[in-house]
C-alpha cells in the first residue's frame, strides 16, 4: 500500500492550489468554498485558511451533502441505506464563484451529483472544481480546474485519502482492489 502523498506533500499541494486560485481569479472577490462531504469539507476549510493567510481575506466556506443526488442511490434497494448528512451553506451562492472541493475525482459521477445539489441552492456566477487527486477513468465529461496530483490508476485500484480531521492522519495511499 504505497503512500502517494504524505502530510507535508498534502500541505504544499494545498498551498500551491491556493496560490493558483488567487492568480486565476485575480484576487478573492466573490469567491466561496463548498466542500463535498466527507473529505472535501476539511480540504475546503484548509484552502480557505491558506487563502486568508495569503490575502488577508476571509472566504466563506460551506459543506454539501450529495447523498440524495447520487445516481446509484436506488440501484441497491436491499441492504444498508445511505446516511444523509447536513448541507451547511450559510451564504448565498448567487453571483459568486463557487470553488467546489472534493478529495478524489474518478468517474465524475460524484461531481455531477454535487453540481445538481449546488444548483438547488442558487445560481452561481461560475463553479470551479478543486480535487486533491485525479485518478482518471472518467465516465462523464468532467474535468477539474485545480488538481493536487494526477494519479493514473487501474480500475482495480483504490485511492484512499486520509485527513487528520477525520482519520487522525494526513496521507493519500493507493490500494489494490476496489475502485474509489
Amino acid at each position: 500500500m504505497p503512500v502517494v502523498m504524505d502530510a507535508d506533500r498534502i500541505g504544499r499541494t494545498l498551498t500551491r492550489i491556493a496560490h493558483e486560485i488567487v492568480e486565476r481569479n485575480k484576487g478573492t472577490d466573490d469567491l466561496a468554498f463548498v466542500g463535498v462531504r466527507t473529505r472535501g469539507v476539511p480540504i475546503a476549510r484548509r484552502l480557505a485558511r491558506t487563502l486568508r493567510e495569503i490575502t488577508g481575506h476571509e472566504i466563506p466556506t460551506g459543506s454539501l451533502d450529495i447523498t440524495l443526488y447520487r445516481d446509484d442511490l436506488m440501484r441497491h434497494a436491499v441492504g444498508p441505506q445511505p446516511v444523509v448528512r447536513k448541507t451547511e451553506i450559510q451564504f448565498s451562492i448567487d453571483n459568486r464563484k463557487i470553488l467546489l472541493v472534493d478529495d478524489v475525482l474518478y468517474t465524475g459521477r460524484t461531481t455531477r451529483a454535487a453540481l445538481d445539489a449546488l444548483i438547488d441552492y442558487g445560481r452561481p456566477k461560475a463553479i470551479q472544481l478543486i480535487v486533491l487527486v485525479d485518478r482518471g477513468h472518467r465516465e462523464l465529461p468532467i474535468k477539474a480546474d485545480y488538481v493536487g496530483k494526477n494519479l493514473p490508476t487501474s480500475p482495480e485500484e483504490s485511492v484512499q485519502v486520509r485527513l487528520i480531521e477525520i482519520d487522525g492522519e494526513d496521507e493519500v495511499v493507493l490500494e489494490a482492489g476496489g475502485g474509489a
